[in-house]
């Protein structure tokens, strides 16, 4: 598969089978991964590739609470501005539409969108996950670099045939992955990373993107 192919067939799955990923696949993308960008050669990421019985403990534990109706936890950093503005809020609308229209779930269907959203904690029944962690100290440029990293690690996954979802949603639960894990005080979850075979068999509607004149502009001089 070429960079060209892997950039254009990757896309948040959201169905996983439970065929098991190799060990010796995961090390292999993520040591190639470790050669993503970042300022200064830093390396700001803290991975953690999950598998197995923790993996099972933590999805356990964020499933006990959302059954419990428990509040998610305090957040550390902020997803989203609070007001979002032209275009980009009607951008997010047109995924919602679409993810949730795909799924047959009405707009004011919140109950039907929440029991949807609850399929982020189980991984979309994925065998495996990457958490990735930043340094709390850290500033813009360093979480850029982390998205760089991320993007690396899911273009060598496509190149090994599997697919993957990233999940800021488990920065709502980062109390019960750091039960688990127990990352350094230091360290804040950014997000989850679910990881194996496609489920081929579930619905999976591709979100769009926008226009390249909306997004990208050429300065040549002509």
């Amino acid at each position: 598969m070429d960079v060209y192919e892997a950039v254009t067939s990757r896309r948040a799955v959201r169905g996983f089978t439970d065929r098991q990923v190799p060990r010796e696949t995961l090390e292999r993308v993520l040591s190639a991964a470790a050669w993503s960008p970042s300022g200064s050669n830093i390396q700001p990421w803290r991975a953690y590739v999950v598998t197995g019985g923790p993996l099972a403990e933590i999805k356990k534990r964020a499933g006990e609470r959302l059954a419990a109706g428990d509040p998610w936890d305090e957040p550390e950093y902020e997803q989203y501005p609070p007001t979002l503005k032209a275009p980009y809020c009607e951008r997010r609308s047109a995924f919602g539409a679409q993810r949730y229209g795909a799924l047959g779930i009405a707009r004011e269907d919140l109950e039907a969108r929440q029991r949807a959203a609850s399929a982020n904690w189980d991984c979309f029944g994925a065998p495996a996950a990457l958490f990735c962690y930043i340094d709390r100290g850290m500033g813009a440029p360093q979480w850029a670099d982390v998205g760089m990293y991320l993007q690396t690690v899911m273009l060598l996954l496509r190149a090994e045939g599997l697919h993957s979802c990233p999940q800021m949603a488990w920065a709502k639960f980062h109390t019960s992955v750091a039960e688990v894990l127990s990352p350094p005080s230091e360290l804040m979850l950014f997000c989850g990373m679910s990881i194996g075979f496609e489920d081929v068999a579930a619905d999976h509607a591709r979100t769009g993107r926008a226009p390249l004149d909306e997004t990208l502009m050429f300065v040549d001089g002509s």
